[in-house]
């Protein structure tokens, strides 16, 4: 049986790695594979920062990736806490009857689906500030190349 608890837990805290598509649909989910690639290339943006300084264009470009994926995982965290438990079981415990405990809510649920919301939220506006920010400088540096 599939906790939703666990689920959305693991969505929350492992999801940029793809522990919860992993735990719901196995080792043969292409998506779980795939989540890692676009964390490891913002955390490799961050390095990138760190070492050439903010006017690094591939570094304002990566980031985001990262900020982009936890805020998804989050989002899923979100959904798979707020499915009802004859959803969950329907889509993810198809041998249990509707009624089965895995799929039902419980405070620590709640809480998973709290702390999604407030980081996922928090890295969403972070990513978007940090983007927009750096897209609108380098549009005023272009602008000031074009018109020397």
């Amino acid at each position: 049986m599939k906790s939703k608890t666990l689920a959305a837990w693991l969505a929350f805290l492992g999801g940029p790695l793809g522990l919860h598509r992993f735990y719901l649909h196995g080792f043969r989910d292409l998506i779980g594979w795939l989540l890692p690639l676009p964390t490891l290339l913002g955390f490799y943006g961050i390095a990138r920062l760190q070492a050439y300084g903010q006017d690094d264009l591939w570094s304002w470009i990566l980031i985001p990736l990262l900020g982009l994926t936890i805020a998804g995982c989050s989002l899923a965290a979100i959904v798979y806490g707020l499915m009802t438990r004859e959803r969950w079981n329907a889509c993810f415990n198809h041998a249990a009857a509707q009624d089965h405990a895995a799929g039902a809510t419980s405070w620590s649920t709640i809480a998973a689906i709290v702390a999604s919301l407030m980081v996922g939220t928090g890295v969403l506006m972070a990513t978007l500030a940090f983007s927009f920010q750096h897209y609108f400088e380098y549009q005023v540096e272009e602008g000031r190349r074009i018109s020397q």
